[in-house]
């Protein structure tokens, strides 16, 4: 057989031949064929855009594109945007404006800017949008990445340094800017060895079903790339888990399924053998049965149980009890009662979960988009009844997690397949696989009650949340915890009841996602804000403000606040915005000839920083090498909300040194101490705390080395470190000192761990150490005709305690905003039937009203440099301001989330009626 003629193109300003078929992906053909790993894979379906290069001169989805249609063309990736060694204009842009988070969209967007630019050279901010709105992002917000295309219409230079000694508070670029910008920046797929096998996970088509397996006899013998399939009892333990006493999900299952997407069994072999073989050629027999579906059926009287050992399907139950909630309800002058509910929403990173390991003698390395490397560790260690220190965990950047990349996806896969055949094995999930197997955000239904006297000061609060937490834990025993303690919201109530229940049902497992349980919470107890306020004929700003928790307060589980709490001056931040939003509303709708009227809608937030009531440490290191290198060892994980940035500027002032003398190690278990999780908005906070105290430790070694006091200044030059005061320069010898561990003269270490006590049976305890305040503003349009809703612009206050890097801060604040307006008006996550990017809808770029946001300052005495986190706050006011909008605008309530049109639309009518 001759060999094909091949296809031939220029590809990055080099004419390269590709001998792939014809039909095969651009994409692929860029990656595989020539190494350009800067063209992203996010869908293999033209929806996310991720895939985006300009072939002549003109945007297109690789991913969609047969390489045979661009022979004979100019195709450029971004690699491929670099002139002379120089950055592009858009590229510079990006940096400056911090329009890149986790990187992964970044390719894309760049591609689809250049586009425009090459024939706009002043867009408007309309086609600016226009030209970008093919790219999905989930983490900015997209109102960055549309200020720096502005930008990039002039001359952009690259952003200096701060100055020595002022890194915290400026807004320093990214210290990861230029990979994610250029390509460079690796992810879970993005390094696979080209000798690796692949491994497929074959998922059960069932929310509920006994299975069998059959013989794989026939299966190797007709796919001879097809080098294992692996099973249950290949697995040395099969369960694991977030918490140490619950390991109730199996790697594969074993004799049954308990929801649609489960792991029966994984394929093992060449890549092409397993991508190709069908599911039905593979001898699994199911057996269905009818799921349970929904906490109410699973809370049923003689429900079939999800899981054996868990009657009546409860897997935990969250209660705080203060004061006498009934006589308070009894003497209130107002009582506000309703009913809260919202569906699986999914996380929708854009990077699917990816990965891939191999085994070194008698340990397995494993390299993979994750939150959490030590809890990685520990889990794939226990899956394989290895010692944790056998296993290495090296962290690829990662492109979105916001809570779902902190369980266990291709982990423990990829560790027994390459343990199993002593060859690397990778495993890269598809679109639908990804949605179909990965956690979701529990659906909620919640039951709440508040009381207040005729002043609207609040009296009495009475909560009762079911949370669906599918069919394995995950992290619903967080949940459950979480909201009770927050369920309240920020004010100060002195009589509180408060019950949660999480309940297993066959559906998805519901885990970690930007607020563990709160965002749910929150709509729930700002409904009962704006019906007191209207029952009592106040204002619903003031009647937030007559009860925010301040200083001196104590909260419903009993808690002392002695510092940092901004929500007072949240409100009073945007209060001029609110009288200004209502009366242009009250102007638009007098004067309104249309279907579309104007509604105004505020939501406030509080949430606990880090763990509930329980140890959250972190352990940081910082190493001066011989030669004069700096290196921090920081296992915290950035995920794309900045905090390798953010650690660095901590570092960098605290140790008096400039933030470009830092070199970083990140994640690797191997070489960094476990600094926990990415989650809980704790890495700042406790993480940032860390840094500061091990530069302090390492500030304080080289002092005293040089003999002087703590006023010195240090210099580090051409590799050697000087110690200046009083106008002497000494250099300190590095060399004579005996080297540590990786080869560093001297380490510092810090380690902090947010004092917190154990909650009492009624909930009664200190659970954080500090906690976020924010209150926003949500302005929009409703077509009371067709039911659809209009965002027009969000204000958000936030108290950051400080803003370490302003500009992250303000990215993660947008980014928040834009998934909380997804939960309130388009996400909904259905198994089977929404497991693509294109029946699951998140916000693109024209669907993010402009945001304001403004920086609260209220700093916290135990945060480095006064700071606190920020990642999940951003989220959780946005949907009820936008459900109070609605409310204001329409004059109906809507009790279940997100508003789709139809349900909008029938309430509408129903109010008519």
């Amino acid at each position: 057989m001759s060999a094909a003629p091949g296809h031939r193109f220029m590809l990055n300003g080099k004419i390269v031949t590709s001998h792939a078929a014809g039909v095969a992906r651009l994409a692929d053909v860029m990656r595989d064929e020539f190494g350009f790993t800067g063209v992203k894979i996010g869908c293999n379906a033209g929806d996310c855009g991720a895939c985006t290069v300009l072939i002549d001169g003109r945007q297109a989805c690789a991913c969609l594109t047969p390489v045979a249609q661009a022979a004979g063309k100019v195709v450029v990736s971004v690699e491929g945007l670099i002139g002379h060694g120089t950055m592009s204009r858009v590229q510079r842009a990006f940096i400056s404006h911090g329009a890149a988070q986790c990187g992964i969209c970044t390719p894309g967007m760049l591609m689809a800017a250049t586009d425009l630019l090459a024939v706009r050279d002043d867009p408007t901010d309309a086609e600016i949008m226009d030209a970008i709105g093919g790219v999905l992002c989930r983490c900015t917000g997209y109102r960055k990445i549309v200020e720096a295309v502005r930008a990039a219409c002039g001359e952009v230079g690259l952003p200096q340094p701060p100055a020595t000694g002022h890194a915290v508070g400026a807004a320093a670029p990214r210290v990861d800017a230029i990979a994610k910008v250029t390509g460079e920046e690796r992810y879970g797929a993005d390094g696979i060895p080209a000798e690796a096998l692949w491994l497929r996970v074959v998922r059960s088509p069932h929310a509920r079903a006994t299975l069998r397996l059959g013989s794989f006899d026939a299966l190797l013998r007709t796919y001879p790339g097809l080098v294992r399939v692996l099973t249950a009892a290949d697995v040395p333990m099969n369960g694991f888990g977030i918490y140490p006493e619950i390991k109730d999900q199996p790697v594969l299952a074993d004799g049954q399924v308990r929801y649609r997407g489960e792991a029966v069994v994984a394929l093992v072999g060449e890549r092409r053998t397993v991508e190709a073989i069908p599911d039905s050629a593979v001898p699994i027999e199911y057996v269905p049965e009818t799921p349970v579906i929904g906490t109410a059926a699973a809370a049923a009287e003689g429900a079939p149980l999800v899981q054996a050992d868990r009657p009546g399907n409860l897997l935990i139950a969250g209660h705080l009890q203060c004061g006498d909630v009934a006589g308070a309800m009894a003497g209130a002058a107002a009582v506000a009662e309703g009913w809260t509910e919202t569906g699986f929403v999914e996380h929708a990173y854009i990077e699917p979960e990816a990965g891939w390991a191999r085994r070194v003698g008698d340990r397995v390395e494993v390299y993979v988009t994750t939150q959490s490397p030590g809890m990685d560790r520990e889990e794939t260690a226990s899956v394989l009844r290895l010692r944790p220190d056998q296993v290495r965990i090296v962290p690829t950047a990662c492109g979105g997690g916001f809570g779902g990349k902190l369980d266990l996806s291709v982990q423990p896969l990829i560790a027994l397949a390459a343990w199993l055949t002593d060859r690397p094995v990778a495993c890269v999930y598809t679109r639908p696989e990804s949605m179909a197997a990965s956690t979701k955000r529990h659906p909620a239904r919640i039951r709440t009650r508040f009381a207040a006297d005729r002043d609207g000061h609040l009296l009495a609060a009475e909560i009762d949340a079911d949370f669906n937490t599918g069919a394995y834990a995950s992290w619903g025993p967080t949940v459950a915890n979480r909201v009770p303690v927050h369920a309240m919201g920020p004010y100060r109530v002195p009589n509180v009841r408060a019950d949660s229940r999480a309940l297993l049902t066959n559906e998805p497992p519901a885990g970690a996602f930007r607020g563990f349980g709160v965002p749910q919470a929150a709509i729930a107890h700002e409904a009962m804000m704006d019906d007191l306020a209207e029952r009592l004929g106040l204002d619903r700003l003031e009647i937030r403000r007559r009860n925010a928790l301040r200083i001196g307060d104590r909260t419903a589980s009993g808690q002392l606040l002695e510092a940092s709490a901004g929500l007072t001056s949240c409100l009073n931040a945007i209060h001029p915005r609110w009288l200004d939003a209502l009366d242009e509303a009250a102007a638009f709708n007098t004067t309104a000839a249309g279907p579309r009227r104007r509604g105004v809608g505020i939501g406030c937030m509080w949430y606990g920083i880090g763990n509930t009531s329980m140890s959250n440490p972190s352990v940081m290191r910082i190493g001066l090498g011989a030669d004069g290198t700096l290196t921090f060892y920081n296992g915290a994980v950035d995920i794309g909300q900045g905090s390798s940035t953010i650690l660095t500027q901590i570092a960098a002032d605290t140790l008096g040194l400039p933030m470009a003398a830092f070199r970083m190690v990140m994640g690797d278990t191997d070489r960094t101490a476990d600094a926990g999780k990415t989650s809980a908005s704790r890495q700042t906070f406790v993480s940032g705390k860390a840094v500061e105290l091990a530069a302090l430790d390492l500030r304080r070694q080289i002092l005293r080395r040089a003999n002087v006091g703590s006023a010195a200044r240090l210099y580090l030059k051409d590799g050697r470190l000087g110690v200046e005061e009083g106008g002497i320069l000494r250099e300190l010898d590095l060399p004579s000192l005996a080297e540590g561990r990786d080869g560093d003269a001297l380490v510092g270490e810090g380690r902090f761990d947010p004092p917190t006590t154990p909650l009492d049976g009624n909930g009664q305890g200190v659970p954080y150490a500090t906690y976020a305040f924010a209150a926003q503003i949500a302005v929009l349009d409703v077509d009371i005709e067709l039911g659809t809703v209009h965002p027009l612009r969000i204000v958000a206050a936030h108290d950051v305690g400080r803003a370490i890097n302003p500009q992250q801060v303000e990215g993660q604040i947008e980014g928040g905003i834009a998934q909380g307006l997804g939960l309130a008006l388009m996400e909904e996550y259905i198994p089977g039937r929404t497991e693509n990017l294109h029946d699951y809808l998140i916000p693109t770029v024209g669907d993010v009203p402009p945001i304001e946001v403004l920086l609260i300052e209220d700093a916290e005495p135990l945060g480095p440099f006064g700071a606190k986190g920020v990642g999940e706050p951003g989220l959780v006011p946005t949907a009820p301001a936008i459900l109070g909008a609605i409310r204001h605008a329409a004059g109906v309530r809507i009790d279940k989330v997100p508003v789709l049109p139809h349900r909008l639309r029938a309430a509408l009518l129903a109010a008519r009626r």
